[in-house]
Formats: structure tokens, sequence, C-alpha cells
């Protein structure tokens, strides 16, 4: 089973994400389960999406603590302390940012893939709602489904403007950077 945990903030598509994705598995013939964590907040207040994904139906329900795989829209919702205790030892991290991966030395224990999703997404008309240039970097960094089945899975729940959804994504699996783990420096 695959945990993931998408920190992000109300109106950039955190949760909406964890959905379209959770549909793009089920197009590859997975199980997905996705749910959420928010409160009444309004806009720009911290949302959490969660998403399981296996070969088999999900019993579980319950919150995911250690996700293998973190997906983060905001840098600002997340300290490197926090991350490394919470992602698993072999997990995987995307961050939205436009800063390079020199500043994440403290998080290179993990996989990363690095993506200015937020630029992407103006670039292409979407304002600051960038979740669909998040899952196409995602689907870059994991390589666990196909783009088709991504683009299908936008296609039917993407509330507005598909094409340029669909548009954000290739352009960001395109720009999406891939660093692997790196082995602690021997003390």
């Amino acid at each position: 089973m695959i945990e993931i945990k998408f920190r992000g903030r109300g109106g950039q598509g955190a949760v909406v994400a964890s959905e379209i994705l959770g549909r793009a598995f089920f197009l590859e013939g997975k199980y997905p389960q996705s749910f959420s964590l928010f409160g009444s907040e309004r806009r720009g207040a911290p949302v959490f999406g969660f998403l399981r994904v296996d070969d088999q139906p999900i019993l579980l329900k319950c919150q995911i603590k250690h996700p293998d795989q973190v997906v983060l829209f905001d840098l600002s919702l997340a300290d490197e302390n926090e991350i490394s205790q919470e992602l698993k030892p072999d997990g995987i991290l995307l961050v939205n940012t436009s800063r390079e991966i020199g500043f994440f030395e403290g998080w290179r224990k993990f996989k990363i893939g690095l993506i200015h999703a937020s630029a992407i997404a103006r670039e292409v008309g979407l304002g600051d709602t960038f979740n669909t240039a998040m899952l196409g970097a995602y689907v870059r960094l994991t390589n666990l489904i196909r783009m088709e089945a991504l683009t299908e899975a936008i296609r039917s729940m993407a509330p507005s403007k598909v094409e340029k959804n669909i548009e954000a994504a290739v352009e960001a699996y395109k720009q999406t950077k891939i660093y692997g783990a790196k082995e602690p420096n021997p003390q």
C-alpha cells in the first residue's frame, strides 16, 4: 500500500489533487481511498489531502501519520524536522518551489522532486490553483501511473479549464527536477 499526504492551503487545490490522483490510480486498476482534513477555514488556511492506493480493496479507516510520499504545495507549511519525522525513511517528497536543491539539504535523504508548479499554472492561465501541475510532476517523479491516466482523470474531474489543467500537468511533467536520496555524510 502507498500512503500519500498532500499539504497545501485553501484555494491551491491540494484536496482536489488527492481526488484526481485517486481517480488516475483507479483508471490504472488500483484501489484508491481519498480523504481530507480541514476545518471551516477561509481561503489560504492549511488543508491536508490524503490518498491511499493498493492492489486490493482498502479497509483502513484512519489518518495517515507516516506517509510514503508527501506532496508539498507550500513550503511555509512544513519545516525540515517535521517532514523528516513524518515521511517514511525511503519516502518521496514533491515540492512546489522556485528554489534549487541546495536549499533542501536536510531533506536529501529522500527522493525529491522540485517543480515551480505555481508559476506554470499562472503561465497557462490557471491563476493560483496549481494542483494539476503538481500532479504532472508527481507522475514524472514516481512513475507509478501513466500520464494518459492522469489526463483522463483531469478530463473527468477538473471543475473548469480542463485543457489548461492538462497543459499545466504536461508542462510540469517536462520541467520536474528529480534528485535521488543522498546518503548521510559519515561522521
